[in-house]
């Protein structure tokens, strides 16, 4: 393994009964990269996802991070590991204005429970919480409730979130979903300056092909399971196997 892989996924497979959800993928994503996930609707995406992330046990092989296996690891010993995550379903907290939604995700990053319960009410954030909010130019919103804002405001405010904890690799489920053309294009723009800016390692799994397409510099497809192909947009873009996975032949 290299010494810059951050993400080393070996030979793994995710069966429920006699269905083969994941059937022996296999990928390494090294630091610094923006790698999409994409496939067709039962492709075995989101089921890998939560293989890499511990949600799901893979019936057999490995996970690790910077050559740490993640077998069994909790959502925040993966975060203590520098790994963080958006979600296909928005995990912010409606009745918290933006800037305590972003502090709360840090003290999920920072110390115990004793220390969130009786520790200052911001765990000492606020500062590190109104960069991300500058950096995503949520500003104007800082004060207001999350549940009050659009869906691709929201969007964005999941993200900060996610890089609330200085994380080393970001997995990020369908950050596209739902989101309008003029959003979608602004969360775009920050996510390649936030790489650039930190050299954060994205893996990203998208249905939206444009959005995935101009953002990542690499792609796996996935279908029924397998990896079907592998290259730089362009080359996905011509794949006639590719094609024919989307389209049905």
């Amino acid at each position: 393994m290299q010494i810059d892989t951050v993400l080393s996924v070996q030979d793994i497979n995710k069966h429920f009964g006699p269905i083969r959800a994941v059937n022996g993928v296999s990928f390494e994503v090294e630091k610094g990269e923006i790698l999409g996930l994409i496939g067709p609707n039962g492709s075995g995406k989101s089921t890998l996802f939560n293989c890499i992330l511990g949600q799901l046990t893979p019936s057999s092989g490995s996970v690790r991070i910077n050559g740490t296996s993640v077998a069994g690891a909790q959502a925040h010993e993966l975060s203590k590991m520098g790994v963080g995550r958006t979600f296909q379903q928005l995990s912010v907290f409606p009745q918290m204005t933006v800037i305590e939604n972003i502090i709360m995700a840090g003290q999920e990053h920072h110390g115990t429970m004793l220390t969130r319960l009786f520790g200052k009410s911001d765990a000492g954030l606020t500062g590190e919480a109104e960069k991300m909010i500058e950096f995503f130019r949520l500003g104007h919103l800082r004060d207001e409730k999350a549940g009050s804002l659009s869906y691709g405001q929201q969007k964005l405010l999941d993200a900060a979130m996610a890089f609330m904890a200085g994380p080393e690799i970001v997995l990020l489920d369908e950050p596209a979903g739902g989101v309008n053309l003029t959003m979608l294009q602004y969360l775009k723009e920050r996510l390649i300056t936030y790489n650039r800016e930190h050299g954060t390692t994205f893996v990203v799994i998208e249905h939206n092909m444009e959005f995935v397409m101009s953002l990542c510099t690499r792609i796996i497809v996935l279908a029924e399971g397998a990896i079907i192909a592998e290259g730089t947009p362009d080359e996905i873009r011509s794949n006639q196997q590719v094609i024919d996975a989307y389209l049905g032949g």
